[in-house]
């Protein structure tokens, strides 16, 4: 079953009604849904789907040719479909079989056709200036490298600089899409899923929806059969060389180093080094860089794991993995559980600012929003280090600051009254609103706290969830 993307369907939709040649083009990060997407839009449309390969200019031209052959003979068998001479060819004929009738032409894993062949992009464009005007040619070109896709649609040296109509960027769900795969699901137990796989659909479909958390981590993260027991280490390997290097990089950022030269010292790998990994990672959408939302350039940058699966495969189950493989995985489900509320901390942060942004695109809030982050630094007024959870930005400055607790026990005034006398850290004068998110709700002081002060908004989790 076909879960969400109802947006990016619409847009497809609205593309393919245009009558005209569109060419779009969709990316994100591997197992997002891509496939699963352009599958969903093209069931009841004329259309020719070509899945590249690695390394092969020959099995990728015949699997264009078939695609092609589709667009002109849409319910004739592949297996009679003839081989064309070149991709020239190949892309000569979409064309002319488009020019009176609508088609959808797919090119799957693009990366892969134009490492293969390096001239494709050029002839692809050539193609596309000769006949776009009298074409109704739907063309997609999908792929998993972020850097490469964006390179080829956005880039000025790229030979399709300027020919594409539109694109996409898959993003992975957010807590609220992924939930509908557990319509009757604790809300908490949700989003506990929704915290060790990061919204990727295929992840989401390898959990229970009758089983408890304890039990799907052992099921999903600890059998070594499972497809997610070894899948941030196989993505790595797809998309790195020296992976091991990547491993040791991650893995001390998830145990939660998170300065560069903590990361460096304690991964042994020189700071040059560390650099080209970081940026590699980051081209990969698994780390970013973080500076306190209202300081941005200063020293205090942070590096973080953005990617959920990994930071949560890296903290709990790889350094687990010698013990899971010898048979002796009894007891790790219970640990992780009991762990898991810590790790939930930073996720429920990055709940929370997602429920900012559907709140703000809603016009819930009267606000103005440009951006939110986190902000820290030092408290010269105590002499200490602080922190700020939630800190929105609008086009005059702070609009907002809030506080989240992932806790087992109501929120009390004392975190209210923290975040109210830190407001000024961040240019918050009384005007400004606070807002306060809790799993477990509010205990009386902190409701009376609430009240008094004027300007906070109490935002309990039964209340996010919807």
């Amino acid at each position: 079953m076909f879960i969400g993307r109802e947006r990016e369907l619409s847009t497809l939709r609205n593309k393919y009604e245009s009558g005209v040649f569109e060419f779009v083009g969709v990316y994100g990060r591997r197992r997002v849904g891509k496939t699963a997407l352009l599958t969903e839009f093209t069931k009841d449309l004329p259309n020719g789907w070509c899945t590249a390969v690695e390394a092969d200019a020959q099995a990728n031209l015949v699997n264009l040719s078939k695609a092609v052959y589709s667009l002109q003979n849409p319910n004739a068998p592949l297996e009679s479909a003839p081989v064309f001479a070149d991709v020239s060819g190949a892309l000569e004929a979409a064309f002319a079989a488009t020019k009176k009738t609508r088609g959808v032409l797919v090119i799957d894993e693009f990366p892969y056709m134009a490492q293969a062949d390096p001239s494709f992009s050029s002839t692809l464009q050539a193609a596309i200036d000769r006949h776009h005007a009298h074409s109704q040619l739907f063309l997609i070109l999908c792929g998993s490298s972020l850097s490469f896709m964006k390179h080829q649609l956005f880039g000025k040296e790229s030979p399709l600089y300027g020919r594409r109509t539109g694109q996409i960027e898959l993003k992975p769900f957010d807590y609220w899409q992924a939930r509908a795969f557990f319509p009757d699901m604790d809300a908490t137990d949700s989003a506990a899923l929704y915290a060790m796989t990061g919204g990727i659909p295929l992840y989401l479909r390898q959990f229970s929806p009758t089983a408890s958390v304890e039990e799907n981590i052992s099921q999903v993260f600890l059998n070594p059969s499972s497809i997610l027991y070894e899948e941030p280490a196989n993505l790595l390997k797809q998309e790195v060389r020296d992976a091991a290097k990547y491993h040791k990089v991650m893995s001390v950022i998830a145990a939660g180093s998170s300065r560069h030269n903590e990361i460096a010292t304690g991964s042994g790998v020189g700071s040059s080094a560390l650099d080209y990994y970081l940026k590699e990672l980051v081209e990969l959408g698994l780390v970013s860089r973080e500076e306190p939302v209202t300081g941005r350039g200063g020293r205090r940058a942070v590096w973080k794991i953005d990617d959920l699966l990994f930071r949560f495969w890296f903290r709990f189950i790889r350094p687990r993995q010698p013990l899971i493989d010898r048979g002796l995985a009894e007891g790790a489900a219970s640990i992780i559980k009991d762990e898991l509320p810590d790790y939930m901390g930073t996720v429920f942060e990055h709940m929370c600012r997602d429920w900012l942004w559907r709140e703000y695109g809603e016009g819930r809030l009267d606000v103005d929003i440009v951006d939110i982050g986190r902000w820290w630094g030092n408290d010269s007024r105590k002499r200490e280090e602080a922190e700020i959870d939630l800190v929105a930005v609008g086009n005059s400055g702070t609009s907002l600051i809030g506080e989240c607790k992932w806790r087992n026990e109501p929120v009390g005034a004392d975190v209210v009254e923290r975040l109210d006398s830190r407001a000024w850290l961040v240019g918050a004068d009384q005007q400004i609103p606070r807002y306060v998110f809790s799993r477990e709700g509010f205990d009386s002081s902190c409701r009376s706290a609430a009240k008094d002060m004027g300007n906070v908004r109490l935002i309990s989790f039964e209340e996010m969830k919807g």
